[in-house]
């Protein structure tokens, strides 16, 4: 009980906070700003609490939560100034979903995996987007904004709760095969655009074999970037320790030190 009163001690006087920075006497920056000028703020943010969740020391994890929470709450503020909704309806009806996509703790259903809640959670999705009145596509709360891999990845997630997907992980394959093929031809033939359309059919592919395979496309190919900037610095270093720099070397000597970046565990 103690925990829970501290809780909503912090949460009014964050509120108090944000509403004095909004007020007509408040800070002029931020009196400025409309809903529109957040969206970029909170995705920043979320990038940021991201690269904190990635690296070995998390001691920045609550400041950059903080900063998140921040910019969600003053975006609720903006939204009870206009009459629009308020952090009360925000905080309602999130509850309310979390109950009603969780019915295997809050109902009588059974689950025996984790895999058996994903199932359930995109059924319940799916009654959900079937009840709406005002004829959305199936896709429309999946958000444009979002990075090319991840939205990619939700869209033929949903796609493939109605069906519209591949039987097994092999057929994938076969159609990474058949992309890859008609990639060599748009080569081969020169044409930038179909070079271009080919490589996103491919790149598309890889992307539903990553969901069959049960991994995240986005963080998938975050890592590995990570990992080449990690061993390109230490060809960098390591020509500096040998008095060079990028501009003094050749192929072979940094594929020498690509490979004992790897074997170093880099």
């Amino acid at each position: 009980m103690r925990e829970t009163t501290k809780i909503n001690e912090e949460l009014e006087k964050l509120i108090l906070l944000i509403k004095k920075l909004r007020a007509p006497d408040g800070c002029p920056w931020d009196r400025k700003q409309k809903k529109e000028d957040i969206g970029k703020y909170i995705l920043e943010e979320a990038y940021e609490v991201i690269e904190s969740l990635e690296t070995k020391d998390r001691s920045n994890l609550p400041e950059e939560l903080g900063d998140l929470l921040f910019q969600i709450m003053f975006l609720a503020e903006i939204g009870e100034e206009s009459g629009e909704f308020a952090l009360t309806d925000v905080m309602k009806g999130i509850r309310k979903k979390m109950i009603r996509r969780h019915p295997h703790i809050f109902g009588d259903i059974k689950v025996n995996s984790a895999e058996e809640v994903k199932d359930n959670w995109q059924q319940i999705k799916k009654k959900e987007r079937s009840q709406k009145k005002n004829g959305e596509s199936l896709f429309s709360g999946i958000p444009r904004s979002l990075p090319a891999l991840q939205r990619a990845q939700k869209i033929t997630a949903t796609a493939a709760v109605y069906g519209f997907d591949w039987p097994k992980t092999t057929d994938v394959f076969k159609k990474i095969e058949e992309e890859l093929n008609e990639f060599h031809g748009a080569m081969e033939s020169n044409d930038q655009n179909k070079i271009e359309e080919e490589l996103g059919d491919l790149i598309f592919t890889l992307v539903n074999l990553s969901r069959f395979v049960k991994v995240d496309a986005e963080t998938a190919l975050s890592k590995t970037t990570n990992k080449f900037l990690q061993r390109f610095s230490y060809i960098d270093s390591q020509l500096t320790a040998r008095g060079k720099n990028l501009d003094q070397t050749d192929l072979a000597e940094m594929d020498e030190l690509w490979e004992q970046a790897k074997k170093d565990g880099i």
